[in-house]
Parts: structure tokens; C-alpha cells; sequence
């Protein structure tokens, strides 16, 4: 995550186990490099804890659809000294809704999340946040189970955010709405996957003076036991 003169980069490890078909929780375990001008430092991060709930399923022919509910809680475990700080310093929480469609060639996605922010020991709170995705993919070549799998993928992301809070009172400075398109990939082999993107910003309507996103990429393995 680049962002003028600030640099994020973080390498974790999540493990989510499914409590049922529908139902399966989880925890994030981040370690973090980050750097702001010619300052940097590293450490772990912010722990985070999970749970989703699919709570419909429709099948048919060749093609699912299904809606989820999620819950995610950052714990307030990062090295907030350091500089610049590994973490927020406050307890967060998100709560989203996700609905998706899958098919033999055509995959389709949404959801929307709002994130809850805590308030910090200096009593800094930064601000809410309402983030929105839509996506659509397309699997170009249909392939059997045990044969290597690609699906192409487009997103729409979006954020907007309210200003932080600084012992109740509004910072200038932060807070705004930024759009982003999001090319990717989604490789499986069976019961492994592959799964990359990045994020340009097409659009930004930043408060007062902030630097804009320069870009954010995500690449990420997963096995399923």
C-alpha cells in the first residue's frame, strides 16, 4: 500500500476453520513494515478476529448464490511507539454483507462493510468508514476438477470515510471518498489457490490536504485442509 510518501507492506498468516457448511470463524496474525518518509519500523500488528455466516444458498444447474454476514474485531495489539506506529492503538469492528454468484463461466460478487473505529489512549478516533465492492469474472476456458483453474476478475472498490475525531473535535484533514478499479486473478489446482490484485484509484475527493492512494496490491495463498 503506497501512498506519497508512506509505504505499507504486510505479511500474515489467517486460519479460519469451518464450524459448519455454513458457519466458520477465524484470526488474522499480521507482521508489518511500514515506512513514512525516512522513518521506518516493523513488528507485528494488529490482531484480528472473525466470523461468517452464510445464511441462504440457492442452487441450480451449473450455478450458486449465496449471502453471507460478517463480523471482524482488530484487537489492540500493535506497538503503537514505535515510529511510525505498528497499529492503530483502538479496539475497531466491521460489519458486512456479501452476496455472490458463481457459475461455469460467470462469477459475480458484492458486498458492503462499515467500519466501527475506537478511540485510542491520546483519545484520537479516526474516522468511520463505509467500504463497497462489486465485482464480475469470467472463467475463459472451463476445466475439469483435478485440471488447473483460472477465473479473470474486475472490481469496483469504494471508500468513504469521516473525519477522525481528536478529544470531539473534527480533524480537517481526513476523511473523503475514494473509487478504485481493481484487476485480478483467482487460480485454483483442487484444494489450493492462488489469489492477486491490485488496486488503481480512478477517483478521490479527499478532505482538506491529504495524498492520494498511489496504488495497493494483494497477493494471497490459501489451502484448504
Amino acid at each position: 500500500d503506497k501512498k506519497g510518501n508512506k509505504r505499507e507492506t504486510e505479511t500474515g498468516v489467517e486460519l479460519t476453520y469451518g464450524l459448519t457448511g455454513d458457519w466458520s470463524a477465524g484470526i488474522e496474525l499480521p507482521y508489518t513494515f511500514r515506512k513514512d518518509g525516512s522513518e521506518d519500523s516493523k513488528g507485528f500488528g494488529d490482531v484480528r478476529l472473525f466470523t461468517k455466516y452464510r445464511f441462504w444458498r440457492h442452487d441450480t444447474l451449473g450455478a450458486q448464490e449465496t449471502a453471507a454476514v460478517l463480523v471482524k474485531v482488530k484487537l489492540d495489539t500493535g506497538d503503537e511507539n514505535k515510529t511510525p506506529p505498528i497499529g492503530t492503538g483502538s479496539t475497531d469492528a466491521i460489519l458486512g454483507l456479501t452476496y455472490g454468484y458463481e457459475s461455469r463461466k460467470w462469477y459475480r460478487w458484492a458486498s458492503i462493510r462499515y467500519r466501527r473505529n475506537g478511540e485510542n489512549d491520546d483519545r484520537l478516533r479516526r474516522g468511520d468508514k463505509v467500504l463497497a465492492d462489486l465485482v464480475g469474472g469470467i472463467r475463459l476456458s472451463p476445466t475439469g476438477y483435478l485440471e488447473p483453474d483460472t477465473v479473470w476478475l474486475l472490481e469496483l472498490n469504494g471508500e468513504y470515510g469521516k473525519r477522525a475525531e481528536l478529544r470531539g473535535s473534527n480533524l480537517p484533514d481526513t476523511g473523503g471518498t475514494e473509487l478504485f478499479l481493481s484487476p485480478g486473478i483467482f487460480w485454483t489446482k483442487r484444494n489450493f489457490a492462488v489469489k492477486a490484485g491490485v488496486q488503481v484509484p480512478v477517483f478521490s475527493d479527499l478532505h482538506g490536504s491529504q495524498d492520494n492512494t498511489d496504488y495497493r496490491a494483494r497477493l494471497i495463498l490459501e489451502w484448504h485442509l
